[in-house]
């Protein structure tokens, strides 16, 4: 598929999603080699209105130049672990954002030897940034709360992998009640009343009557819980942690035929990430970071449909929505 038929199809897949509570976007999905179809790992996810990269690969700002991504509202960048594949398009964007004349901050989150490994290129190549660039270490070895704000929390998802690396867990807060329109116009309710209301306050007349909350809204929507799992060998430990969430990222670098190649380098098959999937009871599982050996992907589709059905490639430039 071309760039532009990509675009055409993730058009018409917006216009048919207009009420979506998380919209992943995979800039890449490949492993340490990159291919002609698959640069390495980087993603977006946005969540109420703002944007977190996962990873940030060699050419994520091109793929992101390419599908048209817009990064205004990104401000955080969550970095799994220090593979080059990982983390290589990091000095090159933030370059980019200064010379576009960036303003917003722009926090790391990461393992601390990023910052140590990064610094004498930023100080060299991205002096008189016009942003603010924070690092904020992160300990891959901890289930740890290490962002939070009035709408997202964030955790690290211990994972085992060749250096240390962890996962991620994206947990939408619980929002506001839903105000029924029929009950605003009938109770004439003001305006200032309205978010008190969807706070779950009763609402008192002018007559003095009370109106019971459960009358006046309906339920929140279930909040939204994503999980990016990868670089990491197959691992129960996880499990507990990713329960019942509606969308995971697992990796899936080879098929089984290359079980003892996986274990050998600490990644996992198709068919261990569909297992993770089926025990945490996810609601869905994408599979990623493929290795360069596999120009057909159905092959690992169809070991993790298997044992998961409810299972999706990643492809550079895909979108998810939920």
């Amino acid at each position: 598929m071309t760039i532009s038929s990509q675009k055409i199809t993730l058009t018409h897949s917006l216009q048919g999603n207009r009420r979506y509570r998380g919209k992943l976007t995979i800039l890449g999905c490949g492993s340490a080699l990159p291919t002609k179809n698959n640069f390495p790992t980087s993603q977006i996810l946005e969540l109420r209105d703002k944007q977190y990269m996962i990873d940030c690969g060699e050419g994520t700002q091109i793929k992101m130049n390419q599908l048209g991504v817009k990064t205004t509202r990104l401000g955080r960048i969550f970095i799994s672990h220090l593979h080059g594949d990982h983390f290589l398009g990091l000095v090159g964007m933030i370059s980019t954002f200064g010379m576009l004349k960036r303003t917003a901050d722009l926090h790391i989150h990461a393992h601390p030897d990023l910052e140590r490994i990064l610094s004498p290129l930023l100080n060299y190549l991205c002096v008189d940034l016009p942003f603010k660039l924070e690092f904020h270490p992160i300990n891959p070895a901890e289930n740890k709360l290490i962002f939070e704000d009035k709408s997202v929390e964030v955790y690290t998802i211990p994972l085992r992998h060749r250096v240390p690396a962890c996962g991620f867990l994206f947990k939408e807060k619980q929002g506001l009640r839903h105000i029924k329109r029929e009950m605003i116009d009938f109770y004439e309710i003001p305006i200032s009343k309205i978010n008190r209301i969807k706070q779950g306050d009763d609402y008192i007349t002018q007559a003095g009557e009370t109106i019971s909350n459960e009358i006046l809204t309906t339920p929140p929507n279930p909040p939204f819980q994503y999980a990016f799992c990868s670089d990491t060998c197959y691992l129960e430990s996880i499990i507990p942690i990713i329960k019942g969430v509606d969308l995971l990222y697992h990796e899936a670098t080879f098929a089984e035929s290359e079980a003892v190649r996986a274990r050998q380098t600490i990644h996992s098959t198709a068919r261990q990430a569909a297992l993770i999937a089926k025990k945490a009871e996810v609601k869905k599982l994408i599979i990623g970071h493929f290795s360069a050996r596999y120009n057909d992907k159905s092959i690992l589709l169809n070991e993790a449909k298997e044992v998961f059905e409810n299972t999706e490639l990643a492809e550079d430039g895909k979108v998810f929505y939920t």
